[in-house]
């Protein structure tokens, strides 16, 4: 059939609409969540200013007096460089190429991520003084980006979110441990402050470093193979699965039939493609689409989920530490990390006192730092409420190491020991202010032993800057623990009020779980 001279003008009209729709829809320039309203940029560095256009289109970023320009590559992707900018604002960031973005309401400051598993992720809502904090939390200057939970199996380009200023609505639900710090970073530096919330609960490292990462470090393979064993059992389970389900379904109907209560179900098995454990499906989803965005540093929460291979974490987490400094890019920037807090452990399995000590070894690595844990945490539930004082020993480590602020920042942390006839003198670093033990008690939490190597309670004694270490039953000692258990009774603080690292000067093998 032949169409009419009309007809065939309005098909060909219509065809020339949708043709130039389609053409502009994909030349327009687009932008990841990061770069929006109410974000904050990094002071004083280059920040990158990045995003999707047609191939070879023009595109330019104007932002105060700065204008930069660049042309998208044959994959569409383009990113400039804003050179070096001073705290304040609010200003506007225009974006401009076939289309013209305004972000309004945009800040320069201190940018911080904030990741690891539940003890970051616990949220505001949850904890100390809840209701108080919420309703006082009204910083306009302080802008918050939570990335929601997903896994991926190869490095991601973006992530969902959005910016949004600190009030008592978007506090809320918004990781305690990162407002905590942030809020207190803002009022000692007095300049915006934008944090990146990036943290999923029950998680271990490999899950959080990249796939190159992990294989660089040979402490991460028996957890890689262990994980790929479930992926190549995952096929034949889904089979045995479908085999049980085929069975369950004759018999439920027989049960039907008879009147009979129905058998349980079989459950499919989880898809170890979707887990949060999966080796680097955190990192690939949830930190590599925030790599190209200019930070000061990272804070962290962790460590929990990795108890039951300690010994591996004393390399799994510096090495996740040297990827993410990597993938940023911007050298050894500043790492600061909560050391686990006191708890009676309930698995058998989980060595406590040996990933404090992992831990508590990682401070070897270039602009770290360490936030003691063990005196504010809750025996009978692993998320200690006080988040509070966490933040607040993370923001005093903040302002020495990133800042370079002369501030104690850390308790008494381990250096050396000396024997002495029948006791042991142990010295300390960060201890300018002098040892005190808390409360004015004797000092509590440490012990001592002979080449037998049995621990027994010994009495501690401040002598200046050292503390001397005794026991009747030990006239020959060769080793000091302090702390060293899941939930210790200890009271050593230097005079700033901020307490001591657990540890012990012996590295023999360590059961789990040393309850004492």
């Amino acid at each position: 059939m032949r169409r009419s001279p009309a007809l065939r003008s309005r098909v060909v009209g219509l065809w020339f609409i949708l043709l130039s729709m389609g053409t502009y829809a994909s030349a327009e320039v687009k932008l990841p969540k990061l770069i929006s309203d109410n974000m904050v940029l990094q002071q004083g560095m280059k920040v990158r200013i990045w995003g999707t256009a047609d191939p070879s289109e023009k595109v330019s970023v104007a932002f105060r007096e700065q204008k930069v320009a660049t042309e998208a590559g044959p994959d569409g992707r383009w990113e400039v460089y804003l050179q070096p900018l001073k705290a304040g604002g609010p200003d506007t960031l225009t974006i401009s190429g076939t289309n013209t973005i305004a972000l309004k309401d945009v800040l320069v400051g201190e940018v911080w991520v904030c990741s690891g598993q539940s003890n970051m992720a616990w949220p505001v809502n949850l904890s100390l003084n809840a209701p108080q904090e919420i309703a006082a939390a009204n910083y306009p200057m302080i802008r918050l980006f939570t990335v929601p939970i997903i896994v991926a199996s190869r490095p991601q380009k973006d992530v969902d979110g959005h910016w949004a200023p600190a009030t008592p609505q978007t506090v809320e639900k918004f990781s305690a441990v990162g407002y905590f710090f942030g809020r207190d970073l803002h009022k000692a530096l007095g300049v915006p402050v934008g944090l990146i919330h990036s943290s999923v609960g029950g998680t271990p490292a490999e899950a959080w470093t990249s796939w190159p990462g992990l294989e660089s470090v040979p402490e991460a393979k028996s957890y890689l193979d262990e994980r790929g064993q479930l992926l190549a059992k995952y096929p034949h389970q889904v089979e045995e699965f479908k085999q049980q389900y085929d069975t369950w379904l004759h018999t439920a109907d027989t049960a039907e039939a008879e009147g009979k209560i129905l058998p349980s179900a079989p459950r499919l098995p989880e898809d170890p493609r979707g887990s949060t454990w999966r080796p680097s499906g955190l990192y690939n989803a949830m930190i590599a689409p925030l790599t190209p965005y200019a930070i000061r540093g990272a804070i962290w929460y962790q460590g929990e989920s990795n108890s039951i291979r300690a010994r591996e974490y004393r390399k799994v987490f510096p090495g996740m530490i040297q990827d993410w400094r990597q993938a940023w890019g911007e050298g050894d920037f500043p790492f600061l990390y909560v050391q686990l807090a006191n708890w009676q452990v309930t698995d058998p399995t989980l060595n406590w006192p040996e990933l404090g000590e992992a831990q508590l070894m990682t401070l070897s690595v270039p602009k770290t730092g360490m936030a003691v844990a063990i005196d504010i945490g809750d025996p009978y539930d692993i998320h200690p409420k006080n988040k509070q004082e966490v933040g607040r020993r993370l923001m005093l480590a903040a302002e020495a190491i990133a800042y370079g602020r002369d501030v104690v920042y850390s308790g008494p942390i381990y250096e050396s020991m000396a024997v002495e006839a029948n006791k042991v003198r142990l010295r300390f670093k960060h201890v300018d202010g002098g040892l005190l033990a808390k409360g004015g008690a004797a000092l509590k939490g440490f012990e001592i032993a002979g080449e037998d190597r049995k621990f027994v309670p010994a009495e501690a004694g401040i002598d200046g800057k050292t503390i001397v270490v005794r026991s009747g039953q030990v006239a020959s000692p060769v080793a000091v623990r302090y702390a060293w258990a899941d939930n210790p009774t200890c009271n050593l603080y230097n005079k700033a009020g901020l307490p001591a690292s657990p540890f012990r000067t012996d590295d023999w093998p360590s059961a789990p779980s040393e309850k004492k």
